[in-house]
């Protein structure tokens, strides 16, 4: 009786320890997509409009001292189903919890090349670290 107790706290100890990174890539996170010009982002490089890359809503982004700047995402537009993935180079301050900022080139992979749209709903999760 006395080692299952002792394996059970072990195992719980172990959950309990799992890096946030690991945590966080199983959630999901919903918000709204937006666009904007590309160029020296917050995680300290320069990106072009055609580069897949997203601004991190600045919850997210503080929350982690920018250690998600580099990491791959996938994210799909709910009104359509367009899937894409695209990495954390940029903060967006102005963004909601959930919400991204986008490159124009990802903006219009998922919204069908409808730059007109502005906005939509998304939802989206951090790709597991390799």
């Amino acid at each position: 009786m006395f080692k299952v107790l002792i394996a059970l706290v072990a195992a719980a100890a172990a959950v309990v320890a799992a890096p946030v990174e690991q945590m966080e890539e199983r959630i999901t996170h919903t918000g709204q997509a937006t666009y904007f010009a590309v160029g020296l982002g917050a995680c300290g490089w320069t990106n072009s409009d055609s580069d897949f890359i997203v601004a991190l809503n600045s919850p997210q982004y503080t929350a982690q001292n920018g250690a998600n700047c580099g990491q791959w995402l996938t994210i799909t537009n709910e009104q359509n189903g367009n899937t894409a993935q695209a990495y954390v180079a940029d903060e967006c301050p102005g963004c909601a919890d959930g919400s991204l900022d986008m490159s124009p080139s990802l903006f219009s992979q998922l919204a069908n090349g409808n730059m007109d749209e502005g906005v939509f709903p998304i939802s989206w999760h951090f790709n597991k670290r390799s």
